[in-house]
């Protein structure tokens, strides 16, 4: 009871600040990418109120279940969200989304982008990774927006720290409907080579990100952000017990990992954290065979984020 009393606490706040600002009496803009020049970005008008999730509100659980495809603007070679245009992938979305709509708690339909992807290779900055094109992540918010869903982007980070690789993607996570997730399989130690083992980071490393990402949603008194960390072994993020889960975010221990009906529900047992939300991925064609709706929403606890790869 003690931490959603908080965080509606910390709701109150940002929303009077809101308000004396008059935050969300302005666009937030565009980078055009090129010449430093700017373009407005269409939001609905909201001058005397404070700007809120796409679907309503400022807190997103435990009003919201999150409902995500995920994948890669790349045509659909890293999962079901590359596939077609962005607003292809927002109507395939809303109808995977649908699935789960129950009367008592509505879904909230989420483009899980990444952004940041690894590499075989080190690439000139040495970090086994490279960031995408901006303007693809303001393609994407876009459609999301022309469908009242939110965007998260996903960071592969490769040898470079998570905080280096997310800090690059602030203009769009300056956006009121713009969340993050931290893919630990993909933060490799020195010497290591995204594919050839799988990666792991620290409790440490990952609260100086969401620390990061708490104070911006704060100082912009944004609504609050989902963040997700991705994980599918006991040890890929290590220290589990010291990850911090500030009131301005709504922190998603994501079980990731594709495989059987039973070895999926184990390892969400195993690796549910009580102090997070929960979040469950499912894999269109590796899970064999694949969970339904009702069998998803039967675990237990029910999960808070469903993605589909």
């Amino acid at each position: 009871m003690r931490r959603w009393d908080r965080r509606s606490v910390f709701v109150a706040l940002v929303s009077v600040a809101a308000l004396l600002a008059g935050a969300c009496a302005t666009s937030p803009t565009q980078p055009s990418g090129t010449d430093g020049s700017t373009t407005s970005l269409s939001v609905s008008p909201a001058a005397a109120r404070p700007v809120e999730l796409p679907r309503g509100g400022r807190t997103v659980f435990p009003r919201f279940r999150m409902v995500a495809l995920y994948g890669a603007a790349d045509g659909g070679g890293l999962g079901a969200l590359g596939l077609g245009t962005p607003d292809d992938a927002a109507r395939r979305l809303e109808q995977q989304a649908d699935t789960y709509a129950r009367p008592d708690r509505p879904v909230l339909p989420v483009m899980e982008l990444i952004v940041t992807i690894a590499d075989p290779s080190p690439g000139p900055d040495g970090c086994f990774a490279h960031p995408t094109n901006l303007d693809d992540g303001w393609r994407y918010l876009r459609a999301a927006r022309a469908h009242r869903q939110m965007l998260v982007l996903d960071i592969q980070p490769g040898r470079c720290d998570f905080l280096n690789q997310t800090r690059r993607w602030q203009p769009l996570l300056d956006q009121p409907d713009v969340g993050l997730a931290l893919d630990a399989e993909w933060r490799m130690p020195a010497g290591a080579v995204p594919g050839q083992q799988i990666g792991t980071v620290s409790a440490t490393e990952i609260n100086t990100v969401t620390s990061w990402l708490a104070d911006l949603t704060r100082r912009r008194a944004l609504p609050q952000k989902p963040v997700l960390l991705h994980q599918f072994t006991p040890d890929m993020i290590t220290d589990r017990d010291a990850l911090a889960s500030p009131p301005e975010l709504a922190v998603i221990s994501h079980t990731d990992g594709f495989g059987s009906i039973p070895d999926k529900t184990t390892k969400y047992r195993a690796l549910n954290n009580p102090r997070l939300h929960t979040g469950f991925k499912l894999f269109y064609t590796e899970d064999k065979p694949l969970m339904s709706p009702t069998q998803v929403l039967g675990l237990q606890p029910p999960p808070d984020f469903i993605s589909y790869q």
